[in-house]
């Protein structure tokens, strides 16, 4: 029982660690059931508009009052990247001036609660206020200078910073997720369908009727026409657009671009030509990687016509993936398969040190390597009749494919010695202290905790905290650890701001930051973290997607930044990064790169993986779930970023004997010297 749990507890973490890193949203938590509201007096019926479909309803009131309805969600990263969730009636006088930037005022903001169910469903329900507080806007065009109306969306939104209302760095323009509204990412995220919430202060106001010509909302072609005192809900999948004045109206969400592509009911051939058809195109490093999507096409359309099996289908597919040298490409882990072809280990882990010799760094007592005679601190010269440093790059590791070559070397390094349960396996080694190599035969057998030892990424306290810091006591430095940006971002707002705030008022005259061990997750909280570091805002990237539209990879309009946090750290940084830094954590070093102040120190430089996912997910047949990125980083220059290459060390480690096996933190005494 207890291998079988471990096997499967380890493909659980692997599934999640090969499904991160992109920001998508923030994750409900149970809440209580709404209790209903008692029935509210009648309001006086509005006239219907000649040019704009009234519904009528039996309800005994026809004023929208108090509104319910469903949040559908797909994405993977969806309940794991958010925390105390709510639902706005969301201010769009930002989407109607196209400002990015506009700030939803503390008292305007009417939020309603966010129920979670047992089936994972999720609803909402928002209570109107009399008279909103939003932003008039005058989009009647008539050219005369009007009072004019106050246009809303529901939204779902979280809180991160702060109290319990949204500031501006959890949030700022209008919402492209999880909203009434449908926007465009191929059109700087227009609205262009969906559901709004107008309000009129009196009968004498007008509103559009339609997108006009140009296909825009709010755009000085909208036709017009009035409408109703009140609130009046406006579909705008409807031409021209209808209004209703449903009391209790029910309008869901919509997850957006955002959600997953479903594949799942198609046969395994229709499947893979509607995935490879959408990838291939939207893919953004094609050129940098030098992918050959006709051969990959040609290659996998042979295999998988002969396909006759969900396994068989899983093989091809993860096969199909291992082409793409990017870490950001993966494919959900199918256990059986693994079982197969990688469930033997020897209870052995190795480590490859910077002058080139294998050494091993643990032996489990009683595995076959222990019954062979294999010491710890043994180097291993031949691996299966093939001298090690040729055995090494034949290895396929099973969580490939990587964006570096660096963290491929690593993972073969880790997966040399998983074999097939049963299999044989004859090698060469040398122990400490013997001044001649010796030669054993081992027999595979089923274990999984060597691997969870070789891969560091996944050994992390599944208790731990997110943000933890101390004082060191042999140097006075402050050292936090930042363990993912994908969790709770509400509790790691304040861990941050704790241990920030703690550092200042110390007077700690150095800071080291290890994220070492850090899988991603969303990147503009790893960017507000960088901003307690800056006192001016500091330009990073822009991200560009392939564009239906045009045929090209186009920029949008709102570049990544660093924003001054409300404090500043003063003293000098030292930041750990590692292969196992991943993403969003590697765009966090990239930011703290920026200063002056920084040093960057490490074994080796973070993985390379810096494409957007957050609009590439799949799910096929077979309960196969997919990852493609999308989205392109470059710098304003219009250089690519990270991918291929990762954040570089300053100070850069050498892997040594000592460090390896008296399991002493190398990198982090370099920090502290480098710092000291």
């Amino acid at each position: 029982m207890k291998t079988r749990y471990r096997l499967w507890l380890i493909l659980a973490v692997l599934t999640a660690s090969a499904l991160s890193c992109q920001f998508l949203g923030q994750s409900p938590t149970p809440t209580t059931e709404i209790p209903p509201t008692a029935e509210l007096p009648p309001t006086q019926t509005p006239t219907a508009l000649p040019s704009i479909p009234v519904e009528v309803t039996p309800d005994n009131t026809k004023e929208p009052v108090y509104i319910t309805g469903e949040i559908p969600y797909t994405s993977p990263f969806f309940l794991n990247t958010i925390s105390e969730p709510f639902v706005l009636l969301e201010d769009e006088a930002g989407f109607v001036k196209r400002d990015r930037k506009f700030e939803f005022k503390l008292e305007e903001q009417v939020i309603g609660p966010v129920v979670l169910h047992d089936d994972q469903s999720l609803t909402y329900s928002l209570s109107l206020p009399t008279i909103p507080q939003g932003t008039y806007v005058d989009v009647d065009n008539n050219g005369a200078v009007d009072q004019g109306v106050q246009v809303f969306a529901i939204a779902y939104w979280s809180n991160i910073w702060g109290g319990p209302f949204l500031e501006e760095r959890d949030g700022t323009g209008w919402s492209t997720a999880y909203a009434s509204t449908i926007t465009d990412p191929e059109n700087d995220d227009e609205i262009k369908g969906g559901t709004l919430i107008v309000w009129a202060p009196d009968a004498e106001q007008s509103i559009p009727t339609g997108f006009g010509q140009d296909g825009l909302l709010f755009t000085e072609d909208d036709p017009t026409a009035p409408i109703p005192a009140g609130y009046n809900i406006v579909d705008l999948n409807e031409q021209p657009f209808k209004l209703s004045k449903v009391s209790r109206p029910n309008i869901a969400l919509n997850e957006g671009e955002v959600a997953v592509n479903d594949y799942s009911d198609m046969s395994y051939q229709d499947a893979f030509e509607t995935l490879f058809e959408k990838v291939s195109r939207e893919y953004p490093f094609t050129f940098e990687k030098e992918i050959d999507w006709q051969a990959l096409h040609d290659k996998y359309t042979q295999r998988i016509v002969s396909v006759n099996s969900d396994d068989d289908f899983y093989r091809a597919i993860r096969d199909f993936t291992y082409e793409i040298p990017d870490a950001h490409v993966g494919v959900s882990v199918n256990g059986q398969v693994f079982f197969e072809e990688q469930g033997g280990g020897f209870g052995l882990v190795l480590a490859e040190l910077s002058d080139g010799r294998v050494i091993v760094s643990q032996v489990l007592p009683g595995s076959p390597g222990d019954q062979a005679g294999i010491e710890r601190g043994a180097e291993i010269l031949e691996w299966d009749n093939q001298p090690v440093s040729e055995a090494i790059p034949d290895v396929v590791p099973y969580l490939g494919p990587f964006s570096t070559e660096h963290s491929r070397r690593l993972a073969q390094v880790a997966f040399l010695t998983r074999v097939a349960p049963g299999n044989q396996v004859q090698i060469s080694f040398q122990n400490p202290g013997q001044n001649q190599p010796q030669t054993e035969t081992m027999q595979s057998q089923v274990e999984y905790d060597s691997l969870f030892m070789a891969l560091s990424g996944l050994n992390q306290d599944q208790l731990s905290l997110p943000v933890q810091g101390e004082i060191l006591d042999a140097s006075g430095l402050g050292y936090v650890r930042i363990n993912t940006f994908s969790a709770d971002y509400n509790l790691m707002a304040q861990l941050w701001e704790h241990y920030i705030q703690g550092l200042i008022a110390n007077e700690v005259p150095g800071l080291i930051i290890d994220i070492r061990s850090n899988g991603g997750g969303s990147g503009s909280l790893a960017l507000d973290f960088a901003g307690y570091f800056f006192d001016q805002e500091v330009p990073l990237y822009r991200s560009l997607y392939f564009n239906e539209r045009t045929g090209k990879f186009e920029p949008n309009d709102f570049p990544a930044t660093i924003k001054p946090g409300p404090e500043q750290y003063p003293g000098k940084i030292a930041v750990l990064v590692g292969p196992d830094c991943v993403s969003a954590c590697e765009g966090f070093a990239y930011a703290l790169e920026q200063s002056d102040r920084t040093t960057i120190v490490g074994n080796y430089p973070t993985a390379g993986a810096f494409g957007e996912v957050g609009r590439g997910q799949y799910r096929l047949p077979g309960d196969i779930t997919l990852q493609f990125p999308t989205g392109r980083p470059e710098t304003p220059q219009g250089e690519l970023l990270i991918e291929n290459s990762g954040v570089r060390p300053d100070v850069v480690v050498p892997v040594t004997e000592d460090s390896v096996l008296n399991q002493e933190d190398a990198v982090l005494q370099a920090a502290e010297d480098a710092l000291k």
